[in-house]
Order: C-alpha cells, then sequence, then structure tokens
C-alpha cells in the first residue's frame, strides 16, 4: 500500500485542515509555514493522519490535548507511533499547553530536530 495515499482517510484529512485547533494554527501559521522545507499538514501516512509532517526529515510532528492524556488515548499514541517507527518516520509530540506556554520553546525544538538551526 502507497503509505501516504489513503483514499479512506483522505477527506478526513481534508476537514481536519480546514478545522485545525487554535495550537496547530499557532504552529501553523506563526512557524512551520515560513520554514524553508516542505511541512505538510493533516498528512496521511498509512492508517494514521498526522497532525504535520516533513518528509526530508522523516518527522511526524503531533500536538496533544488532553485526550491523548488517558489511557486509550496513550495506548493508541503508543500504537501509531510505533507503526510510523516501522515506516522510518520519528514522532514527536508537544501538549498543547506547550505550544501555549512555551511556543519559543517549541520552534527551538523543531528547529534542531529538523537541523534547521540559525533559522527563525
Amino acid at each position: 500500500m502507497n503509505q501516504t495515499n489513503n483514499p479512506q482517510l483522505r477527506g478526513n484529512a481534508q476537514k481536519l485542515r480546514r478545522e485545525m485547533t487554535k495550537e496547530e494554527r499557532r504552529l501553523w501559521y506563526d512557524f512551520l509555514k515560513r520554514l524553508p522545507i516542505t511541512v505538510n499538514r493533516q498528512k496521511v501516512i498509512g492508517h494514521s493522519i498526522v497532525d504535520f509532517y516533513c518528509a526530508s526529515a522523516k518527522l511526524a510532528i503531533e500536538l496533544d490535548g488532553s485526550q491523548h492524556y488517558e489511557d486509550a488515548g496513550l495506548e493508541s499514541d503508543r500504537e501509531r507511533d510505533h507503526a510510523l517507527s516501522q515506516l522510518g518516520i520519528t514522532v514527536v509530540r508537544y501538549s498543547n499547553e506547550d505550544v501555549n506556554r512555551n511556543f519559543d520553546g517549541v520552534c527551538e525544538d523543531l528547529l534542531r530536530r529538523l537541523d534547521l538551526t540559525g533559522i527563525k
């Protein structure tokens, strides 16, 4: 199966792009969209939709709300992260609280992970 083209999820991904959370909007419009590399929003990969994906770095960026810290959410995230790691993709997670309270720190961490230090 083509890992980035799951037609069953495409419509849902489009809807999620239109209805981004305020934290996703902030990270996208105030940082990721301005980077000199391609980052996709709500990217379908296999059986998952990741919040943001940088193919050149094989990095999935997830912003987690409170549901991700409940038992079911934690287990689901572990399974998704494992499946993505089998495709050679690293998943990095930030809480919505991280984005709201430490936006610069999140951006600096991403610059390091994307090997773009010196750019902001």
